[in-house]
């Protein structure tokens, strides 16, 4: 294949594609784009209100689409990443987000053309979401895979970010349309770059176990619900990706209420996602290194708990940042060790169907949440602390369901 060198695992004779490495860059880049298209308006939520003069869970529902669409598409771009290969796959996701992004940016002062467009975007999200752990097995060997799967998670993290960081900058520079035509733009580049660079597999497989035959779609649907330890990753999922869904979008008014700028929301959230990238290189790689999976979701299940009750109850902006960097450190690692665990204990069935279906757990609660947290704030000040409180309790019994998982016997044999 051009452009390719070639390294070798010796004691197991599997010839490696360097081309890998190029491969898993614009995948992440791809990851990135739609991580900020989906929070886009998270920490805008006001001033999009009253540009757009719809009410705030209007515009709350601009994020929530990705939830909504990714329930009922998920299982159908499981299903087709599993039969036509990750190239054509992620590349409908691709190419969505290419043309919906741009759609959006041209007509962004339209709230209608913006929500069909927000849409747009959330129906390519399932086809590049579901396809970490099935890249990482196409490309990666088994004792680099939870690395691979952490570069694009690690990406997804950079695209939040700089929506955080960047949205509310632009859209005081150039309001709302300014901001979402420069969104547009690099939704359609990244595309085009996945276009041309994104290859199917290397030459030869880079681990002995992709000779084994897969399950189909539907069987591989129903072995993972007779499956132990996927029941219990579907619930640790359904609470911990159902609460960073709520919480990025509803950043802004969880803090408001304790004197909170937009600014310094916004910051607050990049700073859980700066810490997350930390997380999401550093805790996969030794999960890698010393083989093991399990040790790692308990460590992060127990560190999320005191990065949740300082962002739900502090009121100073450092500490605030402070807690929410502990908070994004340890939650946002288990997402790569999580995935990958989940393909190695279902194996045989399709990486991305197991994928796909702890992400629509953490989605289905996701907008049980959003939901629930605007419904029980208080109608007078909008303060959110009853449902963070949940929350805690909540990541209690993840820590608990954590120690029941067994390790993978793919990674330690």
């Amino acid at each position: 294949m051009a452009g390719q060198s070639a390294d070798t695992v010796s004691e197991k004779h599997i010839t490696l594609s360097a081309y890998r490495w190029i491969i898993i860059a614009v995948f992440a880049l791809l990851n990135a784009v739609v991580q900020l298209n989906w929070i886009a308006f998270a920490p805008v939520t006001g001033q999009a209100a009253l540009f757009y003069g719809v009410s705030e869970l209007k515009i709350g529902l601009l994020s929530m689409s990705f939830m909504i669409v990714y329930i009922v598409v998920c299982l159908p771009a499981s299903f087709l990443i599993e039969n036509f290969g990750i190239r054509t796959g992620i590349g409908i996701g691709a190419l969505l987000t290419g043309v919906f992004g741009l759609l959006r940016g041209f007509y962004a002062s339209n709230y209608t053309v913006v929500m069909v467009s927000q849409f747009g975007l959330a129906l390519g999200q399932p086809f590049v979401l579901n396809a970490i752990t099935a890249v990482g097995a196409s490309w990666f060997p088994i004792e680099e895979r939870a690395t691979a799967a952490g570069i694009p998670v690690l990406a997804q993290f950079v695209g939040i970010i700089l929506a955080m960081a960047l949205t509310p900058l632009i859209t005081s520079g150039q309001g709302i349309p300014g901001m979402l035509l420069s969104y547009g733009i690099a939704s359609a580049v990244v595309a085009l770059l996945f276009v041309v660079f994104m290859k199917e597999a290397p030459p030869t497989p880079p681990s002995r176990e992709e000779k084994t035959a897969h399950f189909r779609f539907l069987e591989g649907v129903m072995d993972i619900f007779r499956n132990r330890d996927m029941k219990y990753m579907l619930v640790l999922f359904f609470i911990g990706l159902g609460m960073f869904n709520a919480v990025t979008t509803w950043i802004e008014q969880i803090l408001h209420p304790r004197g909170i700028t937009a600014e310094q929301a916004g910051m607050v959230g990049a700073a859980m996602m700066v810490a997350g990238i930390f997380g999401a290189i550093i805790f996969p790689i030794l999960s890698d290194r010393v083989r093991k999976r399990k040790n790692f979701l308990i460590l992060a299940m127990a560190g999320t708990i005191p990065g949740l009750a300082g962002l739900a109850f502090a009121r100073s902006y450092p500490l605030l940042l402070l807690s929410s960097a502990v908070l994004g450190l340890f939650f946002m690692s288990a997402g790569p060790i999580g995935y990958q665990y989940s393909a190695e204990v279902s194996h045989p069935v399709p990486e991305s169907t197991s994928q796909g279906l702890i992400v629509l757990a953490g989605q289905i609660s996701g907008i049980v949440f959003i939901f629930g947290m605007d419904a029980l704030k208080n109608a007078e000040t909008g303060d959110m602390t009853v449902f963070m409180v949940i929350f805690i309790v909540l990541s209690f019994l993840n820590l608990f369901i954590s120690t029941r998982l067994k390790e993978s016997k793919m990674i330690t044999g």
